[in-house]
């Protein structure tokens, strides 16, 4: 059997489990040691309400344009993995190309994964990230080799991957309280985006952020002025990074993204 070598196997709905659904992902790296806290120069800031409307819409923007496709960067000390792949923010289920490199035998084919494990497969990437879906049908269920989440930080990006969509608006004002902060504006591909961080992290069990308003979320959100989400970042420390560029359009000629291709069809 093929090692897979892109990790280890190691009112009603409310912001508190909207947004923090995604910094949930993080829990484990969190409690290994991880530093919460930086020193930026841009001097961040409490969100203003329109900057908390624009924030509260992103996660709905992107679950509407779904299935759109994504980019996903992540290092570590064992190499870097480059995903590309359609998301089906609806259903909860990916299916793309992975590349690894710097490991000393570079690797890549097929990957899918929803929010029960990841399974990779044996093909050829090519540029079209939608070209994944009609290898995937071509490849029967027993040529893909099927895991657990586990630690890594690839596993931890493509869970988050799943998070970013949501089938309704979040309610602004509990966002703003949950202590995200307007960290800066930049430029992507010639646009502008306000650079926001994620809620405070807070204990286990807790409804509160936690820590000092000056402590921040270890996510990053590109947000536009229409609350679209151009980009996810996610800094773990020691060099270690996992970035997610969203396409921010439909995927055409993809009505949506097939269930499990490991399992029955």
């Amino acid at each position: 059997m093929r090692r897979i070598r892109i990790g280890t196997t190691e009112k009603t709905r409310t912001v508190r489990r909207a947004w923090w659904a995604a910094a949930g992902v993080l829990t484990a790296l969190v409690c290994g040691g991880l530093l919460l806290t930086g020193g930026d120069a841009s001097a961040p800031r409490p969100l203003s309400a329109d900057e908390a409307q624009r924030m509260a819409l992103a996660r709905f923007r992107t679950y509407r344009i779904s299935p759109s496709e994504i980019t996903l960067h992540a290092a570590s000390g064992d190499g870097t993995a480059v995903v590309r792949a359609v998301v089906d923010h609806r259903k909860h289920r990916a299916v793309g190309w992975y590349e690894v490199t710097g490991t000393g035998r570079p690797d890549g084919g097929l990957l899918a994964w929803d929010q029960s494990g990841l399974a990779v497969a044996d093909a050829a990437p090519t540029a079209p990230a939608k070209d994944a879906l009609r290898a995937a049908a071509r490849i029967k269920a027993t040529e893909w080799t099927r895991r657990e989440f586990g630690a890594a930080p690839l596993d931890t990006a493509l869970r988050l991957a799943l998070s970013l969509g949501a089938d309704r608006p979040d309610n602004a004002q509990l966002l703003a309280q949950a202590g995200p902060l307007r960290l800066r504006d930049e430029r992507v591909d010639g646009r502008r985006y306000d650079v926001f961080s994620g809620p405070r992290p807070r204990p286990n069990g807790s409804a509160s952020p936690a820590g000092p308003r000056g402590e921040r979320s270890p996510l990053s959100y590109w947000i536009d002025e229409e609350g679209g989400m151009r980009r996810v970042r996610v800094d773990l420390g020691g060099g270690r990074r996992i970035t997610m560029d969203l396409g921010g359009v439909r995927v055409r000629g993809v009505r949506g993204v097939p269930g499990a291709p490991w399992g029955e069809r």
